[in-house]
């Protein structure tokens, strides 16, 4: 069941069923939104002008992957003979939180920032005039 106020469309195009988001003047920078199709939560963020869309599932429990703080990446910062000098916040990486146990996920990416090789399940983002859609399959 999708959430209220939320329509699925039919792209013929790409025959993947479409839902409806927003449109992007409801999207300031760093806003994002959940929404639901066939009892998936979905995650949709907007950074910089463009749209991310990922299961709303965390890969270490199941918690709500998309709904915890977004942050940029904590850096390390080492001296030429590698000694630590402090941390500071990365001026390109963006990661979002899971709230249950800290799980963070790049922004762009949907990958697992303590593991590379684990993603979340992204979905396409289609904007059609000011409407937001996330392609569901």
């Amino acid at each position: 069941m999708e959430a209220p106020g939320h329509v699925a469309a039919f792209d013929v195009a790409t025959a993947m069923p479409e839902i409806l988001v927003g449109t992007t003047s409801q999207f300031a920078d760093g806003d994002r939104r959940i929404v639901a199709h066939d009892g998936v939560e979905i995650g949709v963020f907007c950074w910089q002008g463009r749209f991310y869309a990922y299961r709303n599932l965390c890969l270490h429990q199941g918690g709500p992957a998309c709904e915890g703080l977004i942050m940029h990446k904590v850096e390390d910062v080492l001296a030429p003979d590698r000694t630590f000098q402090g941390q500071r916040f990365s001026p390109d990486e963006v990661h979002f939180v899971c709230p249950w146990h800290g799980y963070e996920y790049d922004l762009r990416t949907g990958e697992c920032a303590a593991d590379r090789r684990l993603r979340l399940r992204s979905y396409p983002v289609v904007l059609r005039g000011e409407e937001i859609y996330v392609a569901v399959t």
